[in-house]
């Protein structure tokens, strides 16, 4: 059996009085897609923040590959890679050259480098589009360049936080395809209020609301072997959510 890449135990976030994420407990494997849903202001994106050390957590525990991430800070966050909501792009820069920038930010060097950056324009089916400035890419091309940057350093955990918002439904399914093609060697935390898609691609999901944990286990286990959808699910365990991330 995999060993768990992610460990989230009992996790909290406070800001001031208000309660963002309460004591939510979950695990990733190597080679699974997990499913990351909840209603607007349900604490997704926080608890991305906290994972991936961009924000401190006011209680609980966070592992990556077995290693407390406040214990083990910068070990932890080379295991990681982040595909925000919002896509760290820079837009005049070429899309070979931007790859390129981003390994070196990621230690690579040299032969290394070059080798990754080149695995990441084909693996991300970059080829047509290397020469070009970001600027110039389509939604999907973007998204692409962005999952690219996210794995440059091959991460043994990739954060994606709502990866087809926007897209077409052709950019839709070949990014679905290159999630799930990801998903077979690494973990994947999948991030996204779009439930067909969570449905199609991801192994577990995690419904929170409230910043709480309203269901967690396979689509078969949620839906009851399939007598209901994720949608009526979803809607039955979120109906008294909160308003505003």
């Amino acid at each position: 059996m995999s060993k768990n890449m992610l460990e989230v135990a009992g996790l909290c976030k406070n800001y001031g009085n208000f309660t963002a994420v309460k004591n939510l407990d979950f695990s990733v494997k190597k080679g699974e897609v997990f499913g990351f849903l909840g209603p607007n202001g349900a604490g997704k994106t926080t608890t991305m923040k906290i994972i991936t050390g961009f924000i401190p957590m006011s209680a609980g525990r966070v592992c990556v590959d077995g290693k407390d991430i406040l214990e083990h800070s910068l070990e932890t966050r080379r295991k990681i890679g982040y595909l925000p909501e919002t896509t760290p792009l820079y837009t005049d820069m070429f899309v070979e050259e931007y790859l390129l920038f981003v390994g070196k930010l990621r230690g690579l060097t040299g032969e290394k480098l070059k080798r990754q950056t080149t695995k990441m324009i084909e693996v991300c089916g970059l080829e047509t589009m290397w020469k070009r400035p970001v600027g110039h890419l389509s939604k999907g091309y973007r998204q692409r360049t962005g999952i690219a940057q996210a794995m440059i350093h091959e991460p043994d955990l990739l954060i994606l936080d709502e990866p087809i918002s926007g897209l077409d439904p052709n950019q839709i399914v070949e990014i679905r395809r290159l999630i799930k093609d990801i998903g077979k060697e690494k973990a994947v935390v999948y991030c996204s209020h779009i439930l067909p898609e969570i449905a199609a691609t991801c192994d577990k999901i995690i419904i929170i609301n409230n910043g709480e944990t309203a269901a967690n286990g396979t689509l078969s286990e949620l839906t009851n072997n399939g007598s209901e959808t994720l949608e009526d699910v979803f809607i039955k365990l979120t109906a008294n959510s909160r308003e505003g991330e």
